[in-house]
């Protein structure tokens, strides 16, 4: 579905990504880790749109998206959840929802999409009328993938999702992932610093570290893997 080759981006003289590589398959739920500035968000930003690539190609349903502006890229199917969720918090929660939809021009599927939302996230139905900036953490983080979710995304993009949260929201918050992959049939991509979490949740993934893919291969074999267990899972 996905497939960046050779990617490099910087942040002024800052060489972000350094040749990344990797693919994401429909249907599946990949992840990235690394530690904290390794490149992880660098890459979401740069499948995008938002920080542009300076070589390499980011390939989408067989077509590059590398130039392509970041409305055209939510226009064919790719939305992200960013890290912090960046809700709006002096807006309700029923509106910022209805911003996830901007691009639906269609009032009776805005509302379509308005009532799966709440159908997955019952708590978000009974806050509709509540400032998303009155929620918790982990509601606010239900907002930030419900928003996205009125997209109708076929590759959901999650920066992160588990940060800042308690142990206990962080596995709802997982569980949610993976309805979301089993009940709407979407493919994630998935960036993480709680490799644990993201490694239990994925079907396979990938390492990065300065910049540079290190590994890849399945979920399984990570977590098995003593290099990756002595850096990432302690």
């Amino acid at each position: 579905m996905l497939r960046l080759e050779g990617v490099h981006a910087y942040y002024g003289r800052i060489h972000a990504l350094k040749g990344v590589s990797l693919e994401v398959r429909e249907g599946h739920i990949c992840c990235l880790i690394g530690a904290n500035g390794a490149g992880k968000s660098t890459t979401l930003m740069t499948i995008s749109g938002i920080t542009p690539i300076a070589s390499g190609t980011v390939t989408y349903q067989g077509q590059p998206i590398h130039r392509v502006s970041p409305e055209e890229i939510v226009r064919r199917g790719i939305v992200q959840v960013p890290e912090g969720r960046r809700i709006f918090p002096n807006l309700t929660v029923q509106e910022n929802l209805m911003l996830g939809a901007y691009l639906q021009r269609d009032k009776a599927e805005k509302l379509s999409a308005l009532e799966r939302s709440f159908s997955m996230f019952p708590i978000l139905r009974e806050r509709r009328r509540q400032p998303g900036g009155t929620l918790s953490g982990g509601e606010q983080q239900m907002l930030a993938i419900a928003r996205a979710l009125m997209g109708t995304p076929r590759l959901l993009l999650l920066d992160e999702p588990s940060l800042g949260l308690a142990p206990l929201i962080v596995e709802r918050i997982m569980g949610i992932i993976r309805q979301i992959r089993d009940e709407r049939g979407a493919t994630i991509l998935l960036v993480e610093q709680n490799a644990q979490a993201a490694l239990d949740l994925s079907d396979y993934g990938y390492v990065i570290e300065t910049g540079e893919v290190v590994q890849e291969d399945s979920a399984r074999r990570l977590l098995e893997d003593p290099r990756v267990r002595e850096a990432y899972l302690g």
